[in-house]
């Protein structure tokens, strides 16, 4: 059996993690990193002679090289947080996403660091930040300056700044001031702090073989070693130089106090009973899951072992010591296959970034040849950089070379898209100067009043701007407003104009129905004179009225069957009948104010004209067939009827002619 099986068991666990929690010096998480010059502090036998202590044994000789790694690891982080002032709350800062946070987060989040956090705590969030921002930001002008030069824009003249970048700027000058600041306040604070220690060592030279009562004298040590813990942190390059040198003199004092066995021994009990505290803490952290958290209080307990506890006796001394090795060890494993799951992750998110980078170089080897396409494919860009930012962390050693062929590869996509533009742009300016001339044509005809020709053209413009390619973009909305205004200016006029013309028709049509109803009771006398001049007032009132819609003209029709009938009833000749029709039309074509349908009537008039002679002439040559035939032939007198009926109506189709030439 041990003999630490017979001490009582210790309860002051409490005392060890309130004492953690309570250092002004809480070591941050370590680099995997070795120094040469570092060596495991061990506790310093008592003896006369100056030779390698059991813990210093065990710590470098006989321990397995991965052992003093961690060992070294762990006393080279302490000695660095010595200087490191003030940031026993580092590790309880909040590590965020800052890699999936926008522009804006990232300046909000820096902002509340400076403003919440000690300034010399949050360095690596401050640079996670930072690189962070860069990286974004960075992508972002390069999107903006693709923009820019798709425009049209000169690539010397391009600049771009924006409010998030100001306010980035403003909150991360005053980091830098704030840190300055604390060094320059820490140099002084370390140095002073130097000499004080310095001079705790010189007195602790001076209790050896001083001639005073022992109890005195330890209680003097006890004074020392109490100023020598609550002096603040060193320059961290005399923190080891410093330390030895103040452990060999306590070593020097305890070969003294060997004349007083009694004190000697109860410094011994109490240290051993304070480091069982330590050990058992120790093998408390190694079950617990929060690995990192461990290996941080862990430090702290190797720094407490080292600096604030003196010896224990010589036959417990390899004992503890090996049992604190293994906890350390235990929670050391711990970390390293978190470690290892950490590098995993972060390959896994390597081999999707390394993905992403295969589609977008994927895209730039396809042959675009549309805007349509070449839009589509903007977007599955812009998916993947989302995409890429959001994947996560990569392996420090492999992480500027990931960038490095994601940003090339973008480059090629944005070079590809911008020589496809800059051959666009030729084009959209040559239809620009299209429109341009539709334009002109929209404004010149705007205002015209003759709608039959112009109504067509502002149509066929129309038609036409559609058919014409895109424009550049800057044009695009003021050009189309443009001759919108135009277009819209003509035929909101063309159909103020129609609503008007519609109301008076259909005035014209209310008055004409009252006009044929009242013909129903109308009654021919049979003088054919006062019938005449009764028809041709009907006429004349008829067509005094003006015109009715497109919708209503079956009135017309109406009308002219109720003449029929009039005129059929009446003594007037047929003739004069066909004249009178023909009066009346021709009211009816001259009201409509259409010199076209005036020129048709006249083209159908003579065309009849030519018809009738040619009819009269054909007939007078068939009668040179008739040889040796009387007049009183029926043949010959049909013939000779024909000429004459023919003849007849040559002459109403010349007075038409005659009436129709009147107008003109």
């Amino acid at each position: 059996m041990s003999e630490l099986d017979n001490l009582p068991k210790a309860d002051g666990k409490e005392e060890i993690k309130k004492h953690i929690e309570n250092s002004e010096v809480t070591p941050k998480e370590p680099v995997h990193t070795e120094t040469e010059n570092s060596k495991v502090s061990d506790e310093v036998e008592t003896s006369k002679k100056k030779t390698p202590t059991q813990e210093e044994k065990v710590g470098t000789s006989k321990a397995d090289d991965t052992n003093d790694d961690v060992l070294n690891e762990i006393d080279d982080s302490n000695a660095e947080d010595a200087e490191d002032e003030g940031n026993k709350d580092r590790h309880k800062i909040e590590e965020k996403e800052y890699d999936k946070m926008s522009l804006e987060a990232l300046a909000i989040e820096l902002e509340k660091l400076i403003k919440n956090e000690k300034i010399q705590a949050i360095k690596k969030h401050v640079d996670n930040i930072n690189n962070e921002f860069k990286t974004k930001f960075n992508a972002l002008v390069e999107e903006k300056k693709e923009d820019f030069l798709n425009d049209g824009g000169n690539e010397i003249d391009f600049y771009y700044s924006s409010p998030v970048q100001k306010r980035y700027k403003t909150a991360y000058k005053e980091y830098r001031n704030k840190i300055h600041e604390h060094y320059k306040s820490l140099e002084n604070n370390l140095k002073q702090n130097l000499a004080d220690k310095l001079e705790i060592i010189e007195e602790l030279k001076g209790l050896i073989n001083v001639e005073e009562n022992i109890n005195t004298t330890y209680k003097h040590f006890k004074e020392l070693q109490e100023r020598w813990r609550n002096t603040g942190p060193i320059p961290r390059d005399k923190y080891n130089n410093a330390w030895n040198s103040y452990h060999h003199h306590v070593e020097m004092f305890y070969d003294f106090l060997h004349l007083n066995r009694d004190l000697r021994d109860l410094d011994f009990k109490h240290n051993l009973e304070k480091k069982l505290l330590i050990i058992e803490r120790a093998e408390e952290l190694a079950q617990d899951d929060n690995v990192m958290r461990s290996f941080r209080e862990l430090q702290e307990l190797h720094k407490m072992w080292k600096e604030e506890l003196g010896p224990v006796g010589k036959e417990h001394r390899e004992e503890i010591w090996e049992r604190f090795k293994k906890a350390t060890k235990i929670i050391n494993d711990k970390r390293q296959v978190y470690y290892q799951h950490i590098d995993k992750i972060h390959e896994q998110n390597l081999e999707h970034k390394l993905e992403i980078i295969a589609n977008i170089e994927a895209i730039n080897n396809e042959k675009i040849a549309s805007h349509g396409i070449w839009q589509k494919k903007i977007k599955e860009i812009e998916a993947l950089r989302e995409a890429f930012f959001n994947a996560g962390k990569v392996p420090i050693k492999v992480n500027e070379e990931t960038w490095s062929k994601f940003k090339a590869a973008v480059r090629i996509f944005n070079k590809n898209k911008n020589a496809f533009y800059k051959n666009l742009k030729k084009e959209q300016y040559t239809n620009l100067q299209k429109k341009l001339d539709l334009i002109k044509i929209a404004e010149d005809n705007k205002d015209n009043e003759d709608k039959e020709t112009t109504t067509p053209l502002m149509k066929k413009i129309q038609n036409d701007w559609k058919k014409i390619g895109h424009v550049p973009r800057k044009d695009s909305d003021k050009i189309w407003k443009q001759f919108k205004a135009a277009c819209n200016h003509y035929f909101d006029n063309l159909h103020a104009a129609k609503n008007a013309a519609n109301k008076v028709n259909l005035d014209a049509f209310n008055k004409k129905y009252e006009l044929l109803d009242s013909l129903k009771t109308l009654k021919i006398t049979g003088d054919k004179e006062k019938d005449l001049a009764t028809i041709t007032d009907l006429i004349s009132q008829w067509n005094s009225i003006g015109r009715v819609p497109n919708d209503k003209r079956y009135i017309e029709g109406k009308f002219n069957k109720m003449l029929d009938e009039l005129l059929s009833s009446s003594k007037i000749n047929k003739n004069d009948i066909e004249l009178i029709k023909f009066e009346s039309k021709l009211e009816d074509l001259n009201s409509e104010d259409n010199q076209r349908n005036l020129d048709n009537e006249r083209s159908f008039i003579r065309k009849k004209i030519d018809e009738v002679k040619g009819q009269i002439n054909q007939l007078e040559n068939n009668l040179q067939f008739f040889t040796n035939v009387k007049d009183d032939n029926p043949l010959v007198k049909e013939v000779h009827n024909n000429i004459k009926e023919h003849k007849n109506t040559l002459k109403l189709w010349k007075t038409k002619l005659s009436k129709i030439k009147e107008l003109y």
